[in-house]
């Protein structure tokens, strides 16, 4: 793949994801979703797709938003550990199935249903949280985004 920086090029394009993110900011918000869980979702979807450049930026701002060294660490299994609630179990799962939605039969599920711990309006929010960590992902990484220390 041709590493051209398409954020550069069709600057745009980019201005307008960057809307679409706010709003679906403002959105996550307004169904009551914490920054810290917000966070997690991001992270979560940037492990599964391998995006260093979106690790990096959502791992510091989820230390800026009170996030602990102990749950990031773990966020990768969060299934296998008991540091995260039942929320935020739900909303892993849900960025999980988003994210892997094309491999139907390799999606883990976790036991977790989301509509037992989130409303209908978090799982919508929490849903668009993913389809747009899942965008910027294959921004950063089409894009060829520096991540250096």
């Amino acid at each position: 793949m041709s590493h051209v920086n398409i954020a550069k090029l069709h600057p745009e394009a980019y201005q307008a994801t960057m809307a679409l993110s706010g709003v679906i900011e403002s959105a996550a918000e307004a169904a009551g979703l914490d920054k810290k869980l917000i966070e997690l979702v991001k992270i979560r979807a940037s492990q599964l797709n391998g995006c260093a450049f979106c690790l990096r930026m959502h791992a510091r701002d989820a230390v800026k938003a009170g996030e602990t060294a102990d749950r990031l660490a773990v966020v990768a299994a969060w299934w296998e550990s008991q540091y995260f609630t039942d929320a935020e179990r739900a909303a892993l799962q849900l960025a999980e199935d988003v994210t892997l939605m094309s491999d139907h039969g390799r999606i883990p599920h976790r036991g977790v249903q989301p509509g037992e711990h989130l409303t209908d309006a978090q799982v919508s929010a929490i849903t668009w949280l993913a389809i747009e960590i899942n965008a910027w992902n294959r921004v950063a990484i089409s894009s060829h985004f520096p991540v250096a220390p």
